[in-house]
């Protein structure tokens, strides 16, 4: 590794050649400004395109300013982060940006979480100097889990770059050029009509409201008012080890309980654990995997509790749909058991029930609306919200999450093990799947349940399980750009794999699309993980078919694993859609 000399506002530093001026400045704890720079969730990958232009320095012996994100530096070089030519450029430039910006922060979603609007107050721009021409678009309403505003737009290519570089879709692209720049779809097509997998990681790198989810929740208040209506809530795992954020609670604290007091204060009839839902998936998905493995069928076996990978494989692998597993995910499963189970252990008519899922995940949306996630003309699941909708609507309530009463989720769809806790981190859904599948094969104890080797927020993990005399090589993916890594090799006919699970956001659902902006601050998906492993070693049961609730509605209602009835409410298939 060649090492330079850099002076840096008057200070020398030993630093690797080629550095850019920006990640130097940050070894130094020196803040340079800027909006398109972002460090990508692999934690590696970085955007710094220079397209913004905020983060200008003066480089001794150059003439014009140096884009701190995309200049490399030399031994010799001598940088002023802090100079008034510095400075006046980011204003001018800040102030350039909002001249062709909606003037309407007050009712802009992004409102006091925009970082276009932090810098303008950080760097004393209070008045545009700029007048002219403004572009002027029409919204994109037509995803069912994203809303595309490009007035909104700053141009950063931040979600270019993690559609087409992380994630692999290639949804979004610039067009035009000049004044007339803006990031589109090909062939300017609708959202919903692209290779979008709504998979909302665009909306997650967003600096401004240019991209958002779909806000549901005022459907929610309407039916919480709804006297005729029987509202229920289930909330995912990933949801309670990130909703404290919106609150100014310190990342890696666990908010379960009093998640649950500020749901049952919004008035919800009973507040569920999509946990509860996870464990069942396992006791469907254990199944068919042990079944697969022994026929020698469909392998490998992939899961499927993720919007976002079942929309990927669907639209570029459709050869390979007889391998994902045919179980529903955990929120589609809760609300079929809902709507059947429940209903009639609570005597409610179904036409009665509303159920309401919490989710860090906006292809969650769009996987509630498909036809196959329902029977008769009833849909599992009736309305979705992310963790930022169900942050608005505690704060709308006048109600601080920090001060609610502690409380317990109900029963009989609340209990849960360490295993259901899990799914929201990857690794977790192959982790609580080995814990079940090795007891049924093998019908010995497994003590050691924490399977190390498969944790962490690493892009593919490898590992080979030994399952009684049989050695099962399985592989945990998150991110698509890494799904389509693997789906290449299957393709092209080299798989190695028995069992593969794929999320498609880096690092699983505790990064999801809808879960509070962190700009992929990896430490606090660490924080968000230990929350959810914690739990898992809190809890009393931790494998999936000791959940006594789970154990009763197989003895009650559903006879077995992988039973007619099983089938008819907890499995699905899918689509062809290629074209």
């Amino acid at each position: 590794m060649n090492m330079v000399s850099v002076n840096i506002n008057g200070k020398n530093i030993l630093v690797e050649d080629g550095s850019m001026i920006l990640k130097v400045a940050e070894q130094m704890n020196i803040e340079i400004p800027t909006l398109c720079h972002m460090y990508m969730q692999d934690g590696k990958s970085e955007n710094c395109k220079g397209t913004c232009r905020v983060c200008v320095v003066e480089v001794e012996g150059r003439k014009n300013l140096a884009p701190a994100c995309s200049t490399p530096v030399f031994d010799g070089m001598v940088i002023k982060t802090n100079t008034p030519r510095a400075i006046q450029a980011r204003r001018n430039i800040v102030g350039l940006l909002l001249s062709n910006h909606p003037m309407d922060c007050l009712k802009c979603e992004k409102n006091l979480k925009c970082e276009l609007q932090k810098m303008a107050a950080d760097l004393g721009v209070y008045e545009i100097k700029y007048e002219g021409e403004r572009n002027t678009y029409g919204r994109d309403y037509s995803s069912p889990a994203i809303v595309k505003d490009m007035e909104k737009c700053i141009l950063c290519r931040r979600c270019v770059t993690v559609c087409n570089d992380i994630q692999k879709v290639h949804a979004l692209t610039p067009i035009d050029r000049g004044f007339d720049t803006t990031i589109s779809t090909f062939f300017s097509k609708p959202l919903s009509e692209t290779e979008c997998t709504y998979c909302g990681q665009c909306v997650s790198v967003c600096p401004t409201g240019a991209l958002r989810e779909v806000y549901d929740y005022d459907r929610v208040w309407e039916a919480l008012s709804d006297a005729d209506k029987y509202v229920v809530v289930s909330t995912a795992p990933a949801v309670r080890a990130a909703l404290g954020e919106e609150f100014g609670i310190k990342p890696g604290t666990s908010v379960t309980k009093l998640m649950v007091g500020a749901l049952k204060a919004l008035g919800f009839k009973k507040v569920f654990d999509t946990d509860f839902a996870a464990d069942l998936t396992i006791m469907e998905e254990a199944k068919e995997f042990i079944e697969r493995v022994t026929k020698g069928e469909n392998l490998p076996m992939i899961t499927s509790c993720c919007p976002g990978w079942i929309n990927f494989i669907e639209k570029n692998y459709p050869e390979h749909l007889n391998l994902p597993s045919t179980c529903k995910s955990p929120q589609q499963m809760f609300g079929a058991i809902a709507k059947t189970y429940l209903a009639e252990k609570l005597g409610v008519p179904v036409e009665k029930i509303v159920v309401v899922s919490v989710m860090p995940c906006t292809a969650k949306k769009y996987e509630a609306s498909r036809e196959e996630m329902g029977r008769d003309g009833i849909q599992d699941i009736d309305i979705v919200i992310t963790t930022r909708e169900l942050a608005k609507m505690i704060k709308e309530a006048g109600m601080d999450l920090r001060n609610m009463k502690e409380e317990d989720f109900d029963n009989p769809l609340g209990e849960s093990t360490g295993a259901g806790v899990i799914f929201g981190t990857s690794g977790g859904v192959m982790e609580a799947a080995l814990r079940t599948a090795y007891e049924w094969i093998t019908g010995d104890e497994l003590y050691r349940i924490e399977f190390e080797n498969i944790r962490g927020l690493d892009g593919i993990k490898e590992a080979k399980i030994k399952v009684g005399d049989k050695n099962v090589s399985i592989v945990v993916v998150n991110s698509l750009g890494n799904a389509k890594k693997i789906m290449d090799d299957i393709d092209e006919g080299h798989n190695k794999y028995d069992f593969i699970e794929i999320m498609a956001c880096p690092g699983g659902c505790i990064d999801g699309g809808g879960q509070p902006f962190i700009r992929a601050d990896i430490d606090i998906l660490e924080k968000r993980m230990e929350v959810l492993y914690n739990e898992d070693k809190d809890k009393k049961l931790r494998k999936s078919h000791e959940n006594p609730e789970i154990l009763r509605l197989y003895d009650e209602y559903l006879g077995k694993p992988n039973s007619k009835k099983a089938h008819e409410l907890l499995h699905t298939h899918y689509k062809d859609k290629s074209k």
